[in-house]
């Protein structure tokens, strides 16, 4: 298990204390964290140097800065991305009935953002939201792994606890070769899924994925029928991504 860094919970802490209202006390602080007010002191001076709370009085005591909102870029964009992609998506579904979700890397796993799975008629599930799926053996995962910098491939697969191996870099080299990915899935599951990497130069954005009855198709079939699809798919929402 991680460590625990306590004077960076302790901030974190102040910090949505803080974000819960207009602005708290030194005293309420202490209260709703469960901090010592000394600790509160200290951590709210260190917040006002480094210029995301500022003093309001004595009486009203500390609120937060517009400096936080930097920290929610990271959000902003994934609500921006899932605006660009969803039209695109929603064509593919349509177009081939098969449900799509839209992937992107968090905290050691694949979170999908958005699905087309309520509008699709061949769909398994009502939504998926928020659903978070391994990134080492996932198709969304391995298509991110696959495309990413080489860099940034080396620094999940080591924050996973993994070692990038020869075995590992045929996978990844097989899935460039393709375009596409493949789950790893056990042998008595019926579904599949196929994904592609959604890429600007050498960054991926985001990754597709389609899943699938493996009665209804093999991988093979999949790859041949629907990866140049999805690939072309993954450009649209590329390129309308850099042009808004």
């Amino acid at each position: 298990m991680t460590a625990v860094v306590e004077p960076v919970r302790r901030s974190f802490a102040i910090l949505e204390a803080l974000s819960r209202g207009p602005h708290a006390t030194i005293s309420a602080l202490a209260v709703e964290t469960g901090l010592p007010r000394p600790t509160v002191v200290r951590l709210l001076q260190t917040l006002v140097a480094v210029g995301y709370v500022t003093q309001v009085s004595r009486a009203l005591g500390y609120r937060l800065t517009d400096r936080v909102l930097g920290l929610a870029q990271g959000i902003r964009f994934v609500d921006h991305f899932v605006d660009v992609a969803a039209p695109h998506m929603r064509r593919f579904t349509q177009e081939h009935g098969w449900p799509l979700y839209l992937g992107t890397l968090s905290h050691r796993a694949m979170t999908i953002r958005y699905s087309t799975a309520p509008e699709s008629p061949m769909s398994f599930e009502r939504s998926a939201l928020q659903r978070r799926s391994p990134t080492l053996s996932s198709a969304l995962g391995r298509a991110w792994l696959a495309f990413c910098s080489s860099e940034e491939r080396r620094t999940v697969l080591r924050d996973l606890g993994v070692t990038y191996d020869a075995k590992l870099a045929a996978a990844f080299a097989r899935v460039r070769r393709d375009g596409h990915a493949f789950t790893i899935v056990p042998r008595q599951s019926r579904l599949q899924g196929i994904a592609v990497a959604i890429r600007q130069d050498r960054r991926v954005l985001g990754c597709l994925s389609m899943r699938f009855l493996r009665s209804a198709l093999s991988e093979a079939e999949a790859g041949n029928r629907y990866s140049a699809a999805l690939n072309a798919t993954a450009a649209a929402i590329a390129s309308d991504a850099a042009n808004t």
